[in-house]
């Protein structure tokens, strides 16, 4: 739509910041202190920490059954059905036994109902998260420690359960981490993990997980990798070890694939008419224990299958606190990384449906976006749907596990592979970064090549950090923009980006997009310099070359009025300030002696000597004395600078002294400064620095570069000797 042109009148007096705050009356906010509140005691308090503590309290009350309850109930089965056969594939890249999937997906769904506050997210194993476990798990307990007898083959079950109390302690770790955060409302960590980086990470993960299944796919052996480049080592040993690969196992991983993909291509054409997608990972799974029980796969082929698969569920078991110094780095990682993914799914979803998550009622375990979107999409609208979901998942624990224990673990790999098609087009954003933001393009490629080459938990500390250094260092290289006024308004725009704004005649504007800091405050100077035209530095080193031959002038005038007056008074000064006052005494011998024409040719001498003294003194005490101009400099073609502080955020030390430096050498070449367009808050910290004082006060202070700049025009060049003090308008 195409806007009109409106005209409108404002008629207001030139507002310096002693004005404006007269005239508004200005007033410092009261600071309130949070955490008084934390101390105060009330039923109504204790019922609100109840209900924020404890979510469930708060809407299932207030379920509406008739509107929710179907749509929760399909939805429950949709995310049970795709979370069985997943929660058995997510086991195995953290190294654990399959039930653990199961396990898994039973226990954090329940209690996300009781605690968590997203209504949508699907709870459970997750690949990033078990790829991360598995790091842990693969490293500590690697198979070369658990080989047997001659034929050098491996206890998996001392194995297996090596790795499952690795696996709780480090659970217990990691939730831990995450409710000491959430105590201490850390919540704002995920800040620091921008949408790029975490899109980044998560596609290297996803490589991760690729690679991880290959030894399945194959059916191969391969060593444990760990630490930085194992990656790279393990793409190198199944390189090497391909002409060992079990035939049955290629052929089960890629029919296994080929249906899986054809299903999801199915539910991608069908979406509008199916009630549900077609559940392809069950039916595959389902199949694929069918064939494999009935041909005899491992036996007849070799491929490896899931094996016994207990029923029941296990009794908790207390942790081991003497694995707590090995794992603790990798838990704060997990807890994190989980966390962060957990929190920006969550508020996807509720921004999409209008409620509120509280990112510090986090959780120990993390959520599936594929999972998530199933249960948006088949009518979920609370947690009811993810109870659901545990209770199917518990029937099959109980009675059900056993019946895929001649489950091929290729066709695991295949799923999980397939699964990981979402993440894999997430490559698409190098492309798309490259057109829109070439930083975040940056952060991408950098968080991609250290998650590769160092590792999961060393790849993203070491993501954030450069994530954080990278905005440093933009701050260090802001656009700085001389302004000038668009004709026939108030308003001020770069004069490099707009042809029409036209610099104010002897008036400099100038601009910084950043905020001014301890990082860029020199940069911030040197800039300011070299876009103004005028070499400062250069001009103030020749202002005072030029005043020290005159005070040496002065000295060397003192030492000929000793020769010739022979009893003189000479006080001298330099031109700062003090007065230079010469006396002259004639010799009264020579005066006595009649030898008048000598006395008198001695005091003629004398006489102009004083009158060069006295000239010397005058120039002293004139106040354009020292001026550019008396002392055959050039003076700058501007009389006035306007610093434009609209983009100040805050201020440090180092920004107030750099501040005051620019004011000092700016007046030094008999330009007066300006400030406009302060915040509050910034100004208050100005104040709190001691800013202000007799010769920068708040009159140089404006609320607007236009009030700034017709205030120059009507006070121009200003004395070097005696600074313009300035009153009210």
């Amino acid at each position: 739509m195409e806007l009109r042109k409106r005209d409108y009148h404002v008629e207001r007096p030139l507002m310096n910041q002693e004005q404006l705050e007269e005239l508004g009356c200005w007033t410092s906010a009261t600071t309130t202190y949070q955490w008084r509140t934390w101390f105060q005691c009330s039923r109504a308090r204790a019922r609100a920490l109840l209900f924020h503590h404890l979510p469930v309290l708060a809407w299932l009350p207030r379920y509406p059954l008739r509107d929710w309850l179907l749509g929760d109930l399909l939805a429950g089965l949709s995310v049970a059905i795709m979370q069985l056969p997943q929660g058995l594939a997510y086991a195995l890249l953290a190294g654990l036994p399959p039930v653990f999937g199961l396990y898994s997906s039973f226990y954090p769904v329940f209690i996300y109902f009781l605690f968590g506050t997203s209504r949508h997210i699907s709870v459970g194993t997750f690949a990033v998260m078990s790829v991360m476990v598995g790091t842990v798990t693969e490293s500590l307990a690697p198979d070369e420690n658990f080989l047997q007898g001659v034929n050098s083959t491996v206890d998996e079950v001392a194995r297996d359960a090596v790795r499952v109390q690795l696996a709780s302690t480090l659970s217990v770790l990691v939730g831990l981490f995450q409710v000491g955060l959430g105590l201490v409302r850390f919540g704002f960590v995920v800040t620091y993990l921008s949408e790029p980086l975490v899109r980044s990470y998560t596609t290297a993960a996803s490589v991760q997980v690729f690679v991880s299944q290959l030894k399945y796919v194959f059916g191969l052996q391969l060593s444990s990798h760990s630490g930085p480049l194992s990656l790279i080592y393990t793409v190198l040993e199944v390189c090497l070890k391909l002409p060992q690969s079990v035939v049955g196992t290629v052929v089960t991983a890629l029919v296994a694939g080929v249906v899986l993909v054809l299903v999801k291509l199915l539910n991608d054409k069908l979406h509008r008419y199916l009630p549900m997608p077609i559940p392809g990972e069950l039916l595959t799974l389902i199949g694929a224990t069918g064939i494999s029980y009935g041909v005899g796969l491992k036996a007849r082929f070799g491929v490896d299958v899931v094996g016994d698969i207990p029923a029941g569920l296990l009794p908790p078991a207390a942790p081991s606190p003497q694995l707590f110094p090995s794992l603790v780095g990798y838990a704060f990682t997990i807890a994190v990384v989980g966390f962060a993914i957990a929190i920006s799914l969550g508020k996807i979803f509720a921004l999409r449906h209008g409620y509120r998550v509280d990112s510090n009622q986090c959780f120990p375990v993390s959520c599936s976006m594929s999972r998530s979107l199933v249960q948006e999409s088949a009518g979920g609208n609370t947690q009811v749907a993810g109870a659901v979901s545990s209770l199917f998942i518990l029937i099959i624990i109980v009675k059900l596990g056993e019946l895929f224990r001649d489950l091929p673990k290729a066709v695991l790999a295949a799923a999980i592979i397939v699964n990981l098609k979402g993440m894999m087009k997430q490559f698409s954003d190098i492309c798309s970064l490259w057109k829109s933001n070439r930083m975040d393009l940056l952060i991408w490629l950098v968080t991609f090549v250290a998650t590769i080459l160092l590792n999961l938990d060393i790849g993203l500390a070491i993501s954030v950090v450069f994530s954080l250094l990278l905005v440093v260092v933009r701050t260090q290289l802001p656009r700085y923009s001389i302004l000038g006024q668009v004709p026939d308004t108030d308003i001020y725009q770069d004069v490099a980006e707009y042809s029409e704004a036209r610099e104010v005649p002897g008036v400099k504007v100038f601009r910084s997009s950043a905020t001014m800091y301890f990082a860029n405050a020199e940069l911030y100077s040197d800039a300011l310099k070299q876009r103004c035209g005028v070499d400062v530095d250069h001009l103030i080193s020749q202002k005072k070359k030029r005043l020290r031959k005159q005070e040496q002038k002065l000295k060397r005038l003192q030492k000929s009025l000793q020769k010739e007056a022979g009893a003189p008074s000479i006080q001298t000064a330099t031109s700062e300030g003090t007065s230079v006052s010469i006396q002259v005494n004639i010799s009264i011998r020579d005066m006595e002696s009649n030898n008048v024409e000598d006395s008198k040719a001695k005091a003629s001498t004398g006489n102009e000597l004083e009158d060069a003294a006295a000239s010397g003194q005058e120039d002293a005490k004139a106040p354009n004395g020292s001026t550019l101009k008396a002392l055959g400099l050039p003076q700058p073609h501007f009389h006035s600078l306007v610093l434009d502080l609209g983009a100040l955020s805050f201020v440090d030390t180092v920004c107030i002294k750099n501040l005051k430096n620019i004011f000092s050498d700016f007046r030094e070449i008999e330009v007066e400064v300006y400030m406009a367009a302060c915040h509050t808050p910034v100004i208050a910290q100005l104040e709190a620095g001691h800013f202000f004082d007799a010769s920068i006060t708040k009159q140089h202070l404006f609320a607007s570069v236009h009030d700034a700049v017709l205030f120059a025009l009507q006070h121009p060049r200003p004395s070097p000797a005696s600074p313009v003090l300035m009153t009210k308008l």
